[in-house]
């Protein structure tokens, strides 16, 4: 009697890590690549404040919120103000740079789609900066908002004529409120914890503090929005299997019995 055992093959491991240089290679050049190509609109400033003037209409339209019921919550006081002022300037960046590195090193697998997702969605921005500039509610006369940045502080941006660092006509979509939502949804995606749901707090805030420092209108946030739920639809997260601390984990199949076969066996 001759016995065969099959054994059974171990499942390809998820998505390793990929390499450093290359990715901050990438994601440099990707910034770079926006960064520039958002100062092609600038000069545009006829298109942006006639654009600032319809969207502000299609908002009553809609009958959406004036951004005004927001903003006042934020001019109780100096305080309030500044805080939103300093959100602002401060988190948008260094929020969304954590996230990916915390990815890459937790969550090499989520890292991979969060930044392709990321770049479609920032490539759509970049698209739809160049086609329809805006002007923020903080330059339109018909809004009677407050710019809290010049009043209150701290401020990113200078004066728009001689500003030749940002375009400030780019406010729709918002990417403050783009990539804050991305975060919340990456983190919600690769963790576990029943506490992740919490991660939404933070485009909650963004949106107040955009909207509240007449930086952005409720349709920037909008479109934005919409922009983030194609990129989800078309790049798809990876299955759990991926979410490993450090690294790509081995999903071991279960060892099958083993297969005993009886040569010149009667039947």
């Amino acid at each position: 009697m001759n016995a065969r055992t099959e054994p059974s093959e171990a499942e390809p491991s998820a998505t390793a890590r990929p390499p450093l240089v290359r990715e901050l290679l990438l994601v440099v050049g990707l910034f770079l690549v926006y960064k520039f190509g958002r100062q092609l609109v600038t000069g545009h400033t006829t298109e942006a404040y006639r654009d600032a003037g319809r969207v502000w209409d299609w908002e009553r339209t809609l009958h959406l919120p004036g951004e005004g019921s927001v903003q006042s919550l934020l001019l109780h006081g100096d305080t309030l103000a500044h805080l939103a002022n300093t959100y602002y300037a401060t988190v948008h960046f260094p929020a969304t740079v954590a996230f990916l590195v915390w990815l890459y090193l937790k969550r090499p697998a989520h890292y991979v789609w969060a930044r392709r997702v990321l770049a479609a969605l920032t490539g759509a921005a970049l698209v739809l900066h160049l086609l329809f500039p805006l002007a923020p509610p903080r330059m339109l006369a018909a809004a009677g908002l407050v710019d809290t940045a010049k009043v209150y502080g701290p401020s990113v941006y200078g004066p728009p004529q001689t500003d030749t660092l940002s375009n400030q006509f780019a406010a729709m979509p918002s990417l403050h409120f783009a990539w804050a939502l991305m975060v919340a949804i990456g983190l919600i995606v690769a963790t576990r914890s029943r506490l992740r749901w919490l991660w939404l707090l933070h485009p909650l805030v963004t949106l107040v503090v955009i909207v509240g420092t007449a930086n952005h209108y409720w349709m920037d946030a909008i479109v934005a929005t919409a922009l983030l739920g194609i990129a989800l639809a078309v790049i798809q997260p990876p299955s759990r299997t991926a979410t490993t601390t450090g690294g790509a984990q081995e999903k071991l199949a279960p060892a099958e019995p083993k297969e005993t076969v009886l040569v010149g066996a009667g039947r």
